[in-house]
């Protein structure tokens, strides 16, 4: 496999149609015990590997509207609907989206869906939304500040991103030896799959392995402040389940930020 003329774009879409049909341990919907727990008023969603974002990031989210950016899949968008948000799912994938569709009929929630590459929102208003929650997905796109932009576009003055990115420091490492308990530097940041031999790259991506990009911090979170949005907290996380690199690092970052009022 080339990376030359490769399309990381559609091979990404391809590869999150057949994830939705997966059992993969990151990618599970919302439960109907969650469900009935945020009708409840008693919430939480998850945009990284193993922790909750603080609920009182969102307090009052119930009647607002929300962007579930990249967050197709079943688990924030029908979670913060049966809040009582008014969700639109914004995603590549599809069969992602229709997990969302699925979920939103079977528990009468008003929960939109909109394909959409996640670096080109033109299909929505500008300061229409009061929150867009984007889970960790910004690693499959190869420049991230497009993201950042157009979530401060649509946001209304005021209004806040919440955002769950991978650090830099994932993409440091051989990830062969990675998975054996070994930690090698072998890569600079910024990082792309693409940029691996052919033969790696055909040995690295798969079927459900969509193709990753490893983005600096000025990237992620200096692209927030140069959009116009303002820091307001952050959390970090690991990956969970014996990863070697947890045990010494956060591998996480959750960013809490909001869009002055004009």
């Amino acid at each position: 496999m080339s990376a030359k003329n490769f399309n990381a774009h559609e091979f990404n879409r391809e590869a999150w149609d057949r994830i939705a049909t997966s059992e993969q341990r990151w990618f599970t919907p919302a439960t109907d015990q969650q469900i009935e727990q945020a009708r409840a008023g008693q919430f939480a969603i998850r945009l990284t590997a193993t922790k909750d974002i603080p609920t009182h990031w969102m307090d009052g989210v119930t009647g607002k509207k929300v962007l579930a950016l990249g967050g197709g899949g079943g688990h924030q968008g029908p979670i913060l609907a049966a809040v009582g948000a008014d969700v639109t799912v914004v995603d590549l994938s599809d069969q992602q989206l229709e997990i969302d569709r699925q979920m939103g009929a079977r528990h009468g929630l008003s929960v939109t869906t909109l394909q959409a590459d996640m670096t080109d929102l033109g299909q929505l208003e500008s300061e229409s939304f009061d929150w867009v929650i984007n889970p960790c997905s910004v690693n499959f796109v190869a420049d991230v500040r497009p993201v950042w932009r157009h979530a401060a576009r649509v946001l209304k003055p005021g209004g806040g991103l919440i955002a769950g990115v991978m650090q830099p420091v994932n993409f440091l490492f051989d990830a062969v030896k990675r998975d054996r308990g070994k930690l090698k530097v072998r890569f600079k940041i910024p990082y792309s799959d693409l940029d691996l031999p052919p033969d790696e790259l055909q040995d690295t991506l798969g079927p459900e392995r969509p193709i990753d990009f490893g983005h600096s911090l000025t990237d992620l979170v200096g692209g927030q402040l140069d959009a116009g949005l303002v820091l307001t907290d952050i959390m970090e996380d690991q990956w969970g389940g014996g990863d070697v690199l947890s045990e010494h690092i956060a591998t996480f970052l959750v960013t809490r930020a909001v869009k002055l009022s004009s």
